[in-house]
């Protein structure tokens, strides 16, 4: 279709432009319309056919030549004009623009507009300008659904990649620490230690079947806006996720104050909250510094409708300046641990992104670590 206006507009003549044949032409191409802009009379005239297009039936439509103009979409107007410019000034051969026109009914639809000088006055001025416009509107609403297609599968596929990441990352932090009071049972020859031991082994057990029947749900849920969302009194919750670490904290003589006020509470997934909250300590522990006992703090504020909860420690801390701008990549690592393997910190940034929520952080070498989490509630 667009091949035939270009032919039509390149070979049209005078004599040929009569009401008659675009009336014609229009019926013909019920989905094309024929505009003719006069500039001796400054008006525009508009075949039925792009009349119909947007439902105008004002037999004076075009009197102004602003009338179209004036329908065409905020957003489109500045290219919409440019354009048209383009072709008077000889810049571009011809005039093509793809704009929204408004309506009678309010309603905007997707025009290709193109259009050709044809005839020029003895000064060398535009004196006729021939143009088609071409209803693509159901073709604009076929791209944005296929479009909308693709960014939901992207999303989908974020989430599965995101899920494994999980399932790989939180189970084998529970599975190390089985294994680590497994040894530790086996060394132990003080009956009342084993027993406490097995206490803790027990406890773990029963962390562990709650995050596989948590991951679970995540896995029924792919699909839901609201990712399984429940109401989570942060306070007790970190007392949990301690509880559970409680081995880990100890073997490694960590002190953490949990500072967070028992009345504060999110709405948010709790196999997210847990990983997110088991990935900053287990981190914290993991680079501690070699000269001091680790000491992590985790604090919240909340602050019309913002909360922050944030996690610091007295570690070996990071050079921001070095290493600032891959600190949540995937597989990033940054010290020379054995167990470093790059994905705590970018699977939290990707949770903590699929709530609308962002990290940051603040690090000094030697000094220490502070993560920063803003949600909104």
């Amino acid at each position: 279709m667009a091949i035939f206006n270009l032919g039509f507009l390149n070979r049209l003549h005078k004599s040929e432009v009569t009401k008659d044949f675009k009336s014609k032409l229009a019926l013909e191409y019920s989905s094309i319309g024929v505009w003719e802009y006069n500039a001796e009379e400054n008006r525009v005239y508009f075949s039925e056919g792009s009349k119909q297009i947007i439902g105008i039936t004002n037999i004076d439509f075009g009197k102004n030549p602003q009338d179209w103009n004036n329908r065409v979409h905020p957003n489109d107007k500045i290219r919409y004009f440019q354009d048209f410019q383009d072709h008077l000034k000889g810049i571009k051969p011809m005039y093509e623009n793809i704009h929204r026109v408004r309506c009678e009914n309010g309603k905007y639809k997707w025009i290709r507009d193109i259009g050709k000088i044809v005839e020029w006055s003895s000064k060398g001025k535009h004196k006729r300008i021939i143009g088609t416009h071409t209803d693509i509107t159901e073709f604009k609403n076929n791209e944005t659904k296929l479009n909308n297609a693709l960014i939901i599968a992207t999303e989908q596929n974020n989430r599965l990649k995101n899920f494994a990441h999980i399932v790989t990352h939180n189970l084998k932090e529970h599975t190390g620490n089985l294994e680590n009071l497994l040894t530790f049972y086996q060394e132990e020859e003080n009956e009342e230690e084993k027993k406490n031991i097995f206490n803790h082994m027990q406890t773990l057990s029963r962390s562990l079947s709650k995050t596989i029947s948590d991951l679970g749900d995540i896995v029924s849920v792919q699909n839901s806006k609201n990712k399984c969302v429940e109401k989570i009194y942060m306070a007790k919750e970190v007392d949990r996720i301690l509880d559970m670490l409680d081995i880990v904290i100890t073997k490694s003589n960590t002190t953490v104050n949990n500072n967070i006020n028992s009345e504060l509470y999110i709405m948010y997934n709790e196999s997210y909250f847990e990983s997110i909250v088991q990935n900053l300590l287990t981190n914290a522990i993991k680079y501690k510094h070699p000269e001091r006992n680790p000491i992590i703090n985790i604090d919240c504020s909340f602050n019309h409708s913002k909360l922050e909860l944030s996690v610091s420690d007295n570690g070996i801390g990071i050079d921001l300046n070095k290493f600032g701008n891959d600190i949540f990549g995937l597989y990033k690592t940054f010290h020379h641990n054995d167990d470093a393997e790059g994905v705590g910190l970018y699977l939290i940034k990707n949770q903590i992104e699929s709530f609308g929520g962002k990290i940051r952080i603040e690090s000094e070498p030697e000094k220490g670590t502070r993560l920063i989490i803003t949600a909104t509630n």
